[in-house]
């Protein structure tokens, strides 16, 4: 028999009962800890864990195994109320991370986006001034410099104390330690093409001086209205500096002064013509040469150069030339991080270095003075993710990576030393889960911070092999548990952690890994319509892999759908053909395979109806969410859009020429959702926020025109003086939830969502004048 359809009314109690879940849910899983922080070259370390009526942060010695709070809870949040005006309580403060300074005498932290640094000797928290309406905000630039005017640049002092260094009308220019006597070193510097202060560097031997010539850039600016500001009737008007797709970006020379000589070395630039960026201008120890590296405009090459200090004879050290992209953000131990790792040995005779040329992500060991491979430090069908620390002395490193063991989920991360000639390989986590290490700079100790979505987070002190000189590896002594998740208060309330489900992609072969959300009260003799939380950016992965005791989708489940997120192809962190698939077409956002794993679930659970299938997401998930109905039509009906970038030559520059290429050609209108607004079938509700500045929110409306100009029906909602997190976050969090919640009961559900007009308002004018 055929599963009968779940259509009992949803009313406004099962709105407030999943809009109430993230409240209830938090204070029901305690001793939940967030991954620690060791203070300096101590062995102690700090962390924030949940309680029944909060969190508090504790202080450990690992030494001693002593835990204690980490400051006095009642005395911060007395000052922070005192310096911000707003009521503080200790078992909530209104931070989830903080830092202490050297001397741990303070902490600083930040709060509503604004750094805030409390003194614990009389705990007094103090912030620095936030900009003022009217002005122009340096946002997301990219390569393109700020407005240099009014700079007044600290001359740098050469290393032997004689010498200082300087810009003197727009030019390179010295003068003797304590004196006067200024002499000129380039006469090229002009306004237009200008020497730039920051980027002076002496070489150690005092001899030669290296900076960077600027021919500035397009310096676009975004403009802003606010409508409704808080603190005045009239609206008020901003700018926020913004670098798009296709803009004129700064051309950086790096040019050489012989300071004896007086005189400029200028270095052949055929290496590095077209410049996105380049790094910041390092010398080698013994002064032979400068170093930099550079990104080419559209990331498709990129080079270590190396520059002779007496010829300014440039080579390339490492030059990578994929033919799609190279993903030049730094490594890190998070599942949305770059794959970008280098380190130079013996003073850049050797340098460690990170690459994906066989496929995958690995560590290569590359000859400094020829360029040649050397060895091949890690290989196999697996990812690398972040080079944690390298050993000079012991030739080793330790490194986290992802799906070195067959079968088990991929975006595990686990840590793992290797000896630099690829031997030795030595795990250092065990528990199948994902893990965050963090070790202790002499690396004797390490904290081991895991769980899964199943699986409550344990902590776990854990002494390395040997010691500091001796160690690195997993230590046969038994680990000390700092803490253990306890949900026991969780699951009494019929809390089910979210179903994994693997499936295979488009090419049959790869597995596309995802998660299930059911409602509390599901009754399989029924069926569900379907809703997909999509965040497909290229940037990362983003399907959960670690514990929460709540998330979004488990309250949009509540009212009676199931709810499912994975990761297609086109993202990171599996190999590079796997994360090529976002090349020049973003539009794709894995579509083809989620679509698949949408139907071999259906195949093995007839509770989940895909004849409804309705699609929502937020900034990259918002382009996602529209397109699925304008792309792939026949499979999705209904989405909700917040905050797209519906056109990626509107948005941010560094993100989306990182995957759609320059110079701008077809493909960005191939992607784009306003120039494929004419395709929408369907319905779609359309949510941005009037001040966000992330994406523009200008994108947003340009879909707004071209829907109008093709006649289509659709819902559109701005919400005044919201930021990039609207109708997710913010004042109207809930308002925006509950919009999503109404739009997919109407169209997705086909019931009348409850009627919220009769509810009470206010009629505060919050002192405007």
């Amino acid at each position: 028999m055929l599963p009968a359809l779940a259509g009992a009314q949803v009313t406004k109690a099962d709105y407030d009962r999943a809009q109430s879940l993230r409240d209830h849910y938090d204070t029901l899983a305690v001793n939940v800890p967030d991954t620690p922080t060791w203070i300096g070259t101590t062995h102690r370390f700090y962390y924030r864990r949940t309680r029944a009526d909060g969190f508090e942060l504790v202080l450990m010695d690992a030494d001693s195994g002593v835990k204690q709070p980490a400051f006095d809870h009642a005395r911060l949040a007395d000052a922070l109320s005192k310096g911000s005006g707003e009521s503080h309580k200790p078992n909530r403060l209104p931070f989830q991370s903080f830092t202490f300074n050297d001397a741990l005498s303070a902490i600083e932290m930040t709060i509503a986006g604004a750094r805030w640094t409390c003194t614990l000797a009389d705990y007094v928290c103090r912030t620095p001034e936030l900009p003022r309406p009217g002005e122009v905000r340096r946002g997301i630039t990219g390569p393109v410099r700020g407005d240099q005017s009014g700079i007044t640049p600290r001359p740098r002092l050469s290393p032997d104390g004689k010498w200082m260094a300087f810009i003197d009308n727009y030019n390179v220019a010295i003068r003797p330690f304590g004196g006067d006597k200024r002499t000129i070193l380039s006469t090229d510097g002009s306004e237009g093409h200008y020497y730039d202060p920051a980027s002076i560097v002496w070489s150690p031997d005092s001899t030669r001086i290296a900076a960077y010539r600027v021919r500035p850039g397009y310096r676009r600016l975004v403009h802003y209205v606010s409508s409704s500001p808080e603190d005045q009737l009239q609206p008020e008007h901003w700018a926020l500096q913004y670098a798009k797709p296709g803009d004129l970006l700064d051309l950086e020379q790096p040019v050489l002064f012989d300071v004896r000589a007086a005189k400029a070395i200028r270095v052949d630039s055929r290496l590095f013509p077209n410049p996105y960026d380049l790094s910041d201008l390092v010398w080698r120890k013994d002064s032979r040469a400068v170093s930099f590296e550079y990104n080419e405009r559209g990331h498709q090459v990129y080079r270590v150069i190396e520059v002779d200090a007496q010829t300014g004879a440039a080579r390339a050290v490492i030059s990578e030339e994929p033919k799609t992209f190279f993903y030049y953000n730094r490594s890190a131990a998070t599942l949305q991080a770059g794959k970008r790792f280098r380190y130079d040995l013996n003073d850049g005779r050797e340098v460690i270095w990170m690459s994906e040329r066989d496929g995958w992500n690995h560590l290569y060991l590359i000859d400094g003075a020829t360029g040649a491979v050397k060895q091949q430090i890690t290989r196999g069908d697996w990812p690398v993710r972040h080079v944690v620390k390298v050993d000079e002395d012991r030739r080793q490193l330790w490194f986290s990576a992802g799906g070195m063991t067959a079968g088990k989920d991929p975006y595990f991360q686990h840590y793992y030393r290797i000896n630099f000639d690829g031997t030795g390989l030595t795990p250092i986590t065990t528990a199948d889960a994902n893990h965050v290490v963090e070790f202790s700079s002499d690396m004797t100790m390490y904290v081991d911070h895991y769980s899964r979505v199943d699986l409550a987070p344990v902590m776990e002190l854990r002494r390395s092999e040997g010691g500091g000189s001796e160690g690195g590896g997993l230590s046969p002594l038994p680990p000390f548990e700092v803490e253990r998740g306890d949900i026991a208060g969780l699951t009494k309330t019929g809390w089910r952690a979210p179903e994994v489900f693997v499936a295979k992609g488009r090419d049959g072969t790869t597995d596309i890994w995802g998660l299930v959300w059911k409602p509390k009260g599901f009754d399989p003799s029924r069926k569900y319509p379907v809703i997909e939380y999509i965040y497909a950016g290229p940037h990362g992965t983003h399907t959960p892999k670690s514990f929460s005791a709540f998330t979004g989708m488990q309250a949009q489940a509540e009212l009676g759908f199931i709810v499912v997120q994975m990761d297609g192809m086109g993202t990171s962190n599996r190999s590079k053909a796997f994360h090529d698939v976002a090349w020049q077409n973003i539009k794709d956002a894995g579509f083809p395979d989620r679509i698949l794993w949408h139907q071999a679930f259906a195949a093995k659970n007839p509770w989940y109806d895909i004849t409804r299938v309705g699609i929502y997401g937020g900034s990259a998930g918002g382009q996602n969410s529209l397109g699925a109905l304008l792309f792939h039509p026949d499979f999705y009906q209904v989405a909700v859009s917040y905050a797209g970038c519906h056109d990626n030559r509107m948005d941010k520059i560094w993100w989306n020429e990182q995957w759609m290429g320059w110079p701008i050609g077809p493909q960005y209108s191939e992607s784009s959702n306003v120039d494929n607004a004419w395709r929408l079938q369907g319905k779609v509700l359309l949510i941005v926020g009037e001040l966000d500045t992330n994406v523009d929110p200008a994108s947003t409306l340009q879909v707004v025109k071209a829907l109008l100009k093709a006649n289509k029906n659709f819902d559109y909602l701005m919400i005044p003086g919201a930021e990039h997190n609207a109708g997710r976050g913010g004042d109207y969090a809930d308002y925006g939830e509950r919009k999503r919640f109404d739009f997919f009961v109407r169209h997705l559900m086909g019931q009348n969502p409850p009627e919220w007009s009769s509810l009470p308002t206010t009629t505060a004018t919050s002192g405007r004048q």
